[in-house]
């Protein structure tokens, strides 16, 4: 379908802080067309997000269009601030937000996120995957695992978020293997399964010992010859050991699902299987999209 045929219902965006995704929709919720720009939250002023935007779906819009979006759109630096819900609470929290639009055909709703007071930790775009996730698995209790930059441990009950926490693992796994000593030790690509194990294991039944470990894989690339890609699996499996063991209040005895990007929710499923706790894997995609057509479909009552 070319873009002259293409006249959307509706338009479901995820906007985060480096990228956005935009799909255009049917009313039953069919992908008819996607569109995919840099243009993140980070790279724009409150009056570019409107621009951005239009740059990516104007071809698809028929008259009046809705347009649903999700992430960091909805922060204090985005394109409008929708305040965060407090748990416990709804997967998808009350009162979509408003962004102010010039365009006469244009109507832009924001999904809020959610924060815990305490321990302090905030959400924004997790909550619409989580929202999907339960919209396809009616009556679901239990702990959902978001892997990423930031991961998050999510446990939800009667299709409510009781409480979340996120641990920096993503974010620390990169300026490890490109800030430090070890970057002369990490290769950039690679994989070994065994080394990740490894890593793993060690990281889960001493877990204080994390930085001593972090320190010998240098050691044993200069010592032993430990090859880039085997240091940087272990690295892996030491740094989701090290989660694993700090999130054990939240998985351990739980069901589990887990959803993000494909091959590094692989890795948690891998990780949490070696520990005797099945988790299920779920697209990421698919699931968000079934979030941002579950608001869209509570906007239209």
């Amino acid at each position: 379908m070319n873009a002259t045929q293409i006249k959307a219902a509706w338009i479901a965006v995820d906007w985060g802080t480096s990228n956005m995704r935009a799909w255009a929709m049917s009313a039953s919720g069919t992908v008819l067309a996607e569109g995919i720009s840099d243009q993140g939250m980070s790279k724009l002023d409150r009056d570019g997000f409107e621009p951005a935007l239009l740059a990516i779906i104007s071809d698809w819009m028929n008259g009046p269009t809705t347009v649903v979006a999700c992430g960091m759109v909805g922060s204090r630096q985005g394109w409008v601030e929708a305040p965060y819900a407090a748990v416990p609470c709804p997967t998808l929290p009350q009162g979509l937000v408003q962004a102010p639009t010039t365009h006469p055909d244009l109507t832009v709703y924001v999904i809020p996120g959610i924060m815990q007071a305490d321990p302090a930790d905030v959400m924004r775009g997790e909550e619409t995957q989580i929202t999907g996730f339960l919209a396809r698995n009616k009556n679901w209790d239990g702990v959902i695992c978001l892997p990423g930059t930031h991961t998050k441990w999510v446990h939800v009950s009667a299709d409510e978020v009781i409480s979340f926490q996120t641990f920096m693992t993503g974010e620390l796994f990169n300026a490890i293997a490109t800030q430090t000593v070890l970057r002369h030790s990490i290769a950039t690509d690679g994989w070994d399964d065994a080394a990740f194990i490894d890593g793993l294991e060690t990281a889960m039944a001493r877990p204080e010992r994390l930085a001593a470990r972090l320190f010998s894989l240098r050691a044993q690339g200069l010592l032993n010859g430990m090859q880039g890609d085997t240091a940087r699996a272990h690295l892996s499996g030491l740094l989701i050991g090290a989660e694993l063991a700090g999130a054990k209040p939240y998985w351990l005895g739980q069901q589990i699902a887990v959803i993000g990007d494909s091959r590094l929710s692989r890795l948690y499923v891998t990780a949490l299987a070696a520990q005797s706790a099945p988790a299920t894997q779920v697209n990421a995609t698919a699931i968000t999209l079934a979030g941002l057509m579950t608001a869209y479909q509570r906007l239209k009552g």
